[in-house]
């Protein structure tokens, strides 16, 4: 039998951070905002039940939310990026092996702890709690899909304790007897249809069809999904994720933006975070792309999008080089007389700064550049973002986006530690 494998699964883990300095929050619906209070993004059980949908436009659900007694906050990614970093660093140092999936998912791998791994997981699950105050859900299986299933069906039972094992056939069939197709690992309802139409309506009967006959029908995705829903893993843990091809920086303003000035600030205030990023990678980028959106929603007002690539004269991954670049592409695209929504800079083709080679003309990041590069990039990360930063990101910005429902950092800026 193969070794298990783990999926821990942070419970409404948006919610969850702004609950664990703020007790007040627990037991009451609490919804956290996209960028700009857009969207919900975010719900708690108790807003769940009262039947908030993800995807909720704040500005025709703030009556509704107010009246409902529903608590609104602002996405605070800062806040949500530490607590999982202090998850994922829990988890890693308890089991031999670790995929961490997504911000509030990671695959454990189970190897020798198999007689008791029941017991070692749960007092996994309480030491996170005990040491941050994010609930998690373990569902343990043979497979990563089949982890999926049983992670699902621990977070919505509650006589699990949290922690549900679907090693045997019998309780994967039980469990799979519970769900609908789209409750499965990335099935959408379009792949749901095409089931449909061959007969197959349920998780159970997907089992149990002939894994290359469903090849014959679909691709080796699916093929794989069907043999590891038996029991036959295919996907293993993934210790080195492949390197990024592209980073984007992209957000809605606050409000329109009308000058070319300020559309140069936002632009260029994106692109070196998008710097930061690459260089926390060791990445370099030889070309970028600049998109500009109007409001489509606003039919009463004039609509433009725009875009355009920008090959730099060699990869890198300095600020300044970046930002000379991505505000050439702003004048490129830039168009009089439109009202602003959003701007977007991609950095593309990226790989690693080691492989780059220098030209008659133009070369490398010279070590001087780089070493000034890290030297902004840890006083930014000591005293908070933007503490330092290049002149053509401006000081007011009146455009950036609005987060007025937004909880303190509490973790990562010293001015907004709890006070107890």
């Amino acid at each position: 039998m193969p070794a298990p494998i783990a999926l821990v699964d942070c419970n409404n883990f948006y919610a969850s951070c702004e609950r664990v300095f703020q007790p007040a929050l627990r037991g009451k619906p609490v919804v956290v905002l996209s960028n700009n209070d857009g969207c919900v993004i975010a719900r708690s059980n108790e807003a769940k039940a009262l039947g908030v949908e993800m995807g909720a436009p704040w500005h025709l659900n703030r009556d509704r939310f107010e009246e409902q007694g529903v608590i609104v906050r602002s996405s605070n990614y800062t806040l949500y990026g530490d607590m999982s970093a202090r998850v994922m660093r829990i988890l890693g140092e308890s089991v031999p092996e670790i995929e961490i999936y997504s911000i509030d998912e990671a695959f454990l791998g189970l190897a020798g702890l198999e007689t008791r791994m029941d017991t070692h997981l749960r007092q996994i699950r309480a030491t996170v709690l005990r040491w941050t105050g994010i609930p998690v859900s373990i569902g343990i299986a043979p497979s990563k899909t089949l982890a999926k299933v049983a992670n699902r069906i621990a977070k919505k039972s509650p006589e699990s304790g949290g922690v549900l094992a679907l090693m045997t056939e019998a309780e994967q069939t039980a469990a799979l007897a519970r769900l609908e197709l789209t409750d499965l690992w990335g099935l959408a309802r379009r792949m749901e249809a095409r089931l449909h139409a061959l007969g197959i309506t349920t998780p159970l009967q997907l089992r149990d069809a002939d894994p290359k006959w469903i090849r014959g029908h679909f691709s080796v995705v699916m093929e794989r999904m069907v043999l590891e829903l038996q029991g036959e893993p295919c996907m293993g843990l993934d210790h080195q994720p492949a390197a990024r091809q592209t980073i984007m920086a992209s957000r809605s303003f606050g409000r329109p933006v009308e000058t070319l000035d300020e559309m140069e600030e936002a632009v260029a205030t994106y692109i070196s975070r998008a710097a930061e990023k690459m260089r926390r990678q060791n990445l370099v980028t030889p070309a970028l792309q600049v998109f500009l959106i109007t409001n489509r929603f606003r039919e009463d007002e004039p609509q433009y999008s725009g875009q355009h690539t920008v090959h730099l004269p060699i990869a890198t991954a300095d600020t300044s080089r970046l930002i000379r670049g991505a505000l050439h592409g702003v004048r490129q695209v830039w168009r009089e007389g439109y009202r602003y929504k959003k701007a977007s800079v991609v950095c593309l083709d990226l790989h690693s700064a080691e492989q780059i080679q220098g030209t008659l003309f133009h070369q490398a990041d010279a070590p001087e550049r780089r070493q000034l590069m890290a030297s902004l990039d840890a006083i930014n990360q000591r005293f908070g973002r933007g503490t330092v930063s290049f002149a053509a990101s401006g000081t007011r910005k009146a455009w950036a986006l609005r987060s007025d429902q937004r909880s303190a950092a509490y973790t990562t800026r010293w001015n907004e530690l709890l006070a107890v």
